[in-house]
């Protein structure tokens, strides 16, 4: 799982070099804010000292490697997830995670079975 956490933080510094247009000092410094905390049930990533979000490992309610939210500093949202990185079917920003409506409209995305689940 963590070379696709790896992905996943090219990812967030491939954004935020898009946000800064390019400016180099500004993305090394932001790269380097970047922790990975490993906690018994998620991982929390964190950037410029804020949650960027969470990694599920093993919460039952959700398959491994799903992206949940912030909902603070040390629980993710549990409403659904925002992705999973083990499929590499995920669309976030540098500051976090797409909402939900971001990602698929109406209705929500099952990143498992590329379907929209309709509520």
């Amino acid at each position: 799982m963590y070379n696709e956490i790896d992905k996943l933080i090219e990812d967030i510094v491939s954004d935020y070099r898009r946000f800064v247009k390019n400016d180099e000092t500004r993305v090394k410094e932001f790269q380097h804010s970047i922790e990975v905390n490993n906690g018994s049930k998620y991982i929390r990533i964190v950037a410029n000292n804020s949650v960027w979000g969470f990694i599920n490992k093993s919460n039952d309610k959700f398959h491994a490697g799903d992206i949940l939210k912030s909902k603070n500093w040390k629980t993710p949202t549990l409403n659904r997830s925002r992705g999973n990185i083990l499929s590499g079917k995920y669309h976030i920003n540098w500051t976090g995670p797409l909402y939900l409506h971001d990602v698929a409209g109406k209705g929500f995305y099952s990143w498992q079975s590329d379907e929209l689940a309709r509520t």
